[in-house]
């Protein structure tokens, strides 16, 4: 039975069915592979791999042929989820073509739309990679690539006249042509007051329950991220860290115990030929280096 690869129709059919489409990030095979049996609509092969996979700061630190690796490996397992990849710092900001290229890279390795950060004033950009045939996702409110700017991870839109700024960051983006907006670390309302006014598909990582669908970090989902970073609106459906912590504890132990392997681990062979193994394993083995001509002058 074929598996139907979902598309931005098949995203604007949730939202006109007033369905909310589940979201997360993988950054290799296996976990990319779970995800998309578990019939997850969207995958993000976001930038957090620099903090989730590589263990670096922050997402300023890794680069367009880091994040392309991450890409092949979650675009192979991907048979039905919608792939969006996102551009690291640097890759789209400096030019239209930068960004087209850059863009292109991704599409090429296999994602489906690329995901970029900023308003109007990465509109051009936007509009640059959607005029070269690729679909492109925004992202506004805690927009990590300008941490410094933002003054760290703060909440974005705690009022009025920030919502309006978000809105029209969010209009801009649309008019760019831009399918979909990821809003992130913001207040239901302003999320809620954004994704009223705008015709996009809007989606949410600590953003509340009023949008189109949720982003999670699949770590953060799993509880296997190693780092101190715990957002407030992350919840955990699993604690894998402590699951494999236990299971290297208890191989460790096994092996300084000499229980592992056992003789259920190893391999079988003839009773005649085994004892001629363990026989020969009885005659003394010869020095290292008495072999022939050992000792022999040139």
């Amino acid at each position: 039975m074929s598996v139907r690869k979902v598309t931005v129709a098949t995203l604007a059919a949730l939202k006109a069915r007033n369905e909310k489409a589940v979201f997360v990030t993988a950054y290799d095979y296996p976990t990319a592979t779970f995800a998309d049996r578990a019939g997850v609509d969207m995958i993000l092969v976001g930038d957090s791999a620099a903090m989730t996979m590589l263990g670096l700061p922050s997402t300023l630190q890794i680069g367009l042929d880091e994040m392309l690796v991450f890409i092949k490996a979650v675009a192979r397992a991907a048979k039905h989820a919608f792939v969006v990849g996102d551009l690291p710092f640097l890759s789209y900001q400096p030019s239209d073509e930068t960004a087209i290229r850059s863009a292109g890279a991704f599409i090429a390795a296999g994602c489906d739309a690329v995901k970029c950060e900023g308003g109007s004033r990465v509109a051009r950009r936007v509009r640059a990679m959607v005029d070269a045939g690729i679909a492109v996702m925004g992202h506004l409110g805690l927009t990590p690539q300008s941490i410094g700017q933002l003054g760290g991870y703060r909440v974005q839109g705690k009022c009025l006249a920030a919502a309006e700024r978000l809105l029209r960051d969010a209009e801009a983006l649309e008019r760019a042509g831009a399918f979909a907006i990821l809003l992130e670390a913001v207040p239901a309302e302003t999320a809620a007051f954004v994704r009223e006014r705008v015709g996009v598909l809007v989606y949410g990582i600590g953003a509340g329950p009023h949008v189109d669908g949720q982003l999670v970090i699949s770590h953060d989902l799993l509880g296997n991220f190693v780092g101190d970073i715990a957002p407030r609106f992350v919840k955990r459906y699993a604690e894998v860290g402590a699951h494999v912590e236990r299971a290297f504890s208890e191989y460790a132990r096994d092996v300084r115990a000499g229980v592992f392997p056992g003789p259920e681990h190893c391999y079988e062979i003839d009773a005649a030929d085994e004892a001629l193994i363990r026989a020969a394993r009885q005659t003394p083995a010869p020095a290292v280096g008495a072999g022939a001509g050992a000792g022999a002058t040139p």
